[in-house]
């Protein structure tokens, strides 16, 4: 058997299935890799910086297209990224401006992005209390004051913003999270200036109703469906679904972490990111177009897996996997 990732790798089966796009759903979608980022930085050992450099270069060439590679936050408080500006240009940032962003704490990671060629750029803000005390050191309106901070000044340099907001869906201190309130938060960023707002599902309990309900009082706030967003994990393996519940709302973005690499810590069993590659099968049985080649993506994850000893929970990679195994 060939070392995983060192070769093509053949199609799961052949002929290929059948794709009848669904009327109630959009004809592009837009895949938000996130797994240099925030797949990495949960990760309890630092990986080499020329790993993470080729694990990038080779998701663009996948035809991933907007890619958060790293996180400008202070290195004390994640070591995994701190390699920031290292890895910014090993990857020549400048010319990756139409694809490349990065994730940054407060103004002053605003300018050490900037700095290294970034020219778009992430900002968290929490739905709850507790989330906000507990991984953002301060309180949630304080989050939200930062990210307006971030965006006021971002964009005033020609940068543009996308707006996290964690916890929006359930807290695990919290528990249910009030749609209304979810709404006034996203308008808030929206009108701040944050081009993008992402829905953080970030323990993973979201449900297809739910979704629904989130989304529609977002919307009624003011938001249009264009600068919506959905950041989900699989810790109750309704990811897939909760993207086609969206994508009926009008919902055309959706993150992914390559090989469902990632975790949260907040959520006990949480299986983690959504993987990309299950989300492009979905998205390529339904007909819908992302620019990503999934057979090129299948062969990263595979390869990243055998480079760095972390396993791709994916299930279309473990499927692949498989076939190449046979």
């Amino acid at each position: 058997m060939n070392q995983p990732g060192s070769e093509p790798i053949p199609p799961l089966w052949e002929p290929k299935p059948l794709t009848v796009r669904e009327e109630s759903t959009a004809e592009v979608v837009s895949v938000y890799e996130v797994a240099p980022r925030d797949g990495l930085q949960a990760e309890t050992v630092v990986l080499d910086t020329d790993l993470k450099t080729e694990f990038c270069e080779r998701l663009w060439a996948s035809g991933v297209s907007n890619l958060e590679v790293t996180s400008f936050v202070p290195p004390a408080w994640i070591p995994q990224l701190a390699d920031a500006e290292d890895l910014a240009a090993r990857l020549e940032i400048p010319d990756r401006n139409d694809s490349a962003v990065a994730l940054v704490p407060n103004i002053r990671g605003l300018e050490r992005a900037y700095a290294a060629g970034f020219r778009a750029v992430a900002a968290v803000a929490s739905c709850t209390e507790s989330f906000a005390r507990a991984n953002l050191n301060t309180n949630a309106p304080g989050t939200l004051a930062r990210v307006c901070d971030i965006a006021s000044a971002a964009n005033s340099l020609g940068i543009s913003v996308r707006g996290y907001l964690s916890m929006a869906f359930g807290d695990p201190w919290e528990g249910h999270v009030d749609p209304a309130r979810v709404a006034d938060l996203t308008a808030t960023l929206y009108e701040a200036g944050c081009q993008q707002i992402a829905l953080g599902d970030t323990i993973g309990t979201a449900t297809p109703g739910h979704v629904r309900a989130v989304l529609r009082a977002a919307t009624s706030a003011g938001v249009p469906t264009s600068a919506l967003a959905l950041h989900l994990h699989d810790t109750y393996g309704l990811a897939l679904a909760n993207v086609y519940s969206a994508m009926e709302e009008g919902i055309t973005t959706f993150d992914a972490s390559a090989g469902g690499l990632g975790r949260c810590p907040y959520a006990p069993g949480a299986a983690g990111n959504l993987a990309t590659e299950d989300l492009v099968w979905l998205l390529d049985g339904l007909g819908v177009e992302t620019g990503i080649n999934l057979d090129d993506l299948v062969a990263t994850s595979l390869w990243f897996s055998a480079q760095s000893g972390r396993p791709a929970p994916s299930r279309v990679v473990s499927a692949y996997a498989a076939r190449l195994a046979v």
